[in-house]
This record gives structure tokens, sequence and C-alpha cells, in this order.
């Protein structure tokens, strides 16, 4: 049974504690159902266009949005399949079950299959390739990278899902495993094309499936994307390690892959943490609130710690003179946000 090499470095284990702190706060943020609709949609729109723009799709955002509402966009008819196709991916992982937590060949199959619609020969669907293939720097034609022979694309998958469900896998977290899942596919490269997508796509189910979700409010995909470079030169450094695929070291690929997750998932719960101290407040108050970028950071501390003194504040504000820092309280003390109990130095302040 294959099983992946990799070492436990510092790197992972903060950028795995940041993802843990940030699914509590987002788990756990009092958003109305209109917000959680509205970041999911964006969330799939971000994993749609980004996920196929990596392959070479040409839809700009909006036409992408345009796409998935629907609506007819004047473009390549491939690049427009390949977003409606993408779309039905999302769904479909999306209405799998945990199903005692197996995972299957005909669920790859079924990714595939749904992602390549319309765009290869049927009898190329769902099919591992028969042929060998290589992957090309786009700008030099040099060969990147050359995965397995056909003959032996079978066995390693059937390898893959036999690690991947064993009792020793399963004692990994479900971050790792899901990056492991997304780096093995794509060096497998079982399908004569769709591969990233398929393997992008299977390495979200494992998230979702094993509690990390987070309320589908991410989307990997726009970090791969933004950042191209770094993505596939962290899977081309793996997979030029060695010619064989159980040999080479998946450390730095999950040193990566846990980095994109907790950036992703930081920015989320930046958005959500505003967005439900908005939420509060207006409803404490029964009106919208403004609030300034330095009365936010007051009012997250005030949320987190039940009470704020002076000195605490010029360490939230270090760049603020104390005038600023005053006006900034008094202010949402006036809006009905904050009270003041004490006079003196030792004053504090609360949130009401």
């Amino acid at each position: 049974m294959y099983t992946p090499k990799f070492k436990i470095t510092n790197k992972i284990l903060k950028n795995i504690g940041l993802v843990e702190a940030c699914r509590e706060v987002i788990d756990n943020a009092p958003l109305v159902p209109y917000w959680e609709k509205k970041f999911q949609e964006e969330a799939i729109q971000k994993t749609v266009h980004y996920g196929t723009h990596l392959e070479g799709n040409e839809l700009s955002f909006q036409e992408v949005a345009k796409v998935l509402e629907g609506e007819k966009v004047i473009a390549r008819e491939r690049d427009v399949q390949e977003v409606i196709n993408y779309r039905r991916v999302i769904k479909y992982i999306e209405g799998l079950g945990a199903e005692g937590l197996q995972y299957s060949e005909e669920q790859i199959k079924k990714i595939h299959q749904i992602t390549i619609h319309k765009l290869i020969p049927k009898s190329q669907s769902g099919k591992y390739r028969k042929t060998q293939v290589v992957l090309k720097n786009a700008l030099t034609g040099e060969i990147g990278f050359r995965p397995p022979p056909a003959v032996e694309v079978p066995y390693l998958i059937k390898d893959f899902f036999a690690w991947l469900n064993s009792p020793e896998s399963k004692e990994l977290h479900p971050v790792l495993r899901a990056g492991m899942a997304h780096y093995i596919l794509v060096a497998i490269h079982p399908f004569v094309e769709g591969n990233g997508r398929t393997a992008r796509a299977f390495a979200t189910l494992v998230l979702f499936l094993e509690g990390y979700d987070i309320k589908r409010f991410f989307s990997l995909e726009e970090n791969f994307d933004q950042d191209s470079p770094s993505y596939f030169g962290a899977l081309m450094a793996t997979s030029n390690q060695n010619q064989d695929l159980d040999k080479r070291d998946l450390t730095t690929w999950l040193e990566y892959f846990t980095q994109v997750l907790a950036i992703e998932l930081n920015r989320i719960k930046e958005r959500v943490r505003r967005l439900s101290i908005d939420i509060k407040m207006k409803t404490k108050i029964g009106k919208q609130v403004a609030l300034s970028e330095r009365q936010m950071k007051l009012v997250e501390y005030l949320e987190e710690n039940r009470e704020l003194i002076t000195p605490t504040a010029r360490k939230i504000l270090p760049m603020v003179s104390d005038d600023t820092l005053v006006r900034d309280l008094k202010d949402l003390i006036k809006k009905g946000i904050v009270k003041k109990e004490g006079r003196t130095k030792a004053a504090k302040y609360l949130m009401k």
C-alpha cells in the first residue's frame, strides 16, 4: 500500500493552528441566512472562475457570474462549457454524504466525467488514460513533468484509495489528507484531460466530508490562480524529486497547501467577524452604525475580552495619539455601543 512521506514542520503546525482558529470564528459567527447564502454563492463563483482560469479559460469573473445565472455571453463555446461543468462538479461534491468516510474510484471518475462533459470524446470520459502524457512549460516548451506510464495508473489509483481509506490515514488531520489527495492525484495524472480540476475538486470533497467545509465560504482556487507560479512550482518541485511517487517527500507541498488554506480562511474570518459585529450593533441599536477601522479594532477586542482599559487600547492602536483614542472611545459611547465605568485613569470600557 502506498504511504506518503512527509514531516510535520513548524510551518505546517502554525498554518493548521491558524486554520483551526479561523474555523472556530467562522463556524460560530452569528450571520443571518442572507449573508451565509451570499458568501457561499461568492465562493462558488470564485472556485469556478479561478479553477477554470488556471487551465486557460478566458472568461472574466463577471462573465462567469453571468453563465452561472443562466445568461448568455459571447465567448468560446468551450470556455462556457468548462464553467457549466465545474459548477456541476461543485454541486455533485456538495451532495455527497460521508458514507463512513469511504472514498472510491467511482467518485473520482464521476468528478472527471462532469468536469470534461462535452469537451473530450465519451470514450475518455471517466476512463483512465491509455497513453503517456507530459506536462510542458507553456513559455519554453520544455517538459516539466512526466507522469507515470499509463499501464501503472489503475494500480497507483487503487493504492491511493487503499491508503486514503486506511485507519492510519484517517488518524491524520483532514487538511493534510486533503493536501495529499490533491498532490497524489495530480502526480498520477490518471486522465487525458481535466486532471487539475478533478484533483482540486476531490481535495475540496475531503475537506467537506471531514468537518472542514467551513460553511462552504472558501475558495482555494482563487489563491492558486492569483499566484499560479507558486502553485505549479510547489507541485513541480515535489514531482521532480524522484521518478517514483512513493519516494517523494510531500512536506514542501503540504507547507504550501496549508498556508494557502490558512490565508484564505483568515481573509474570510476577518470579513465574517466585521459583518457579525455590524449585525450585533444594528440589533442592539436598531440601525446601521458606521465604525472606523480603529473603532472596529476596539469593538473586536471588547467582543472577545468583555472590557477594555486605556493602556490596552493604546497597544491595540499604537500609532494613534491619546487625543484620537479618546475621541474614538467617546464616539462609541455616544453611539450607544460602549459604556464607561469609573472616572479615573483606571476607568474601563464595556460593551453595552
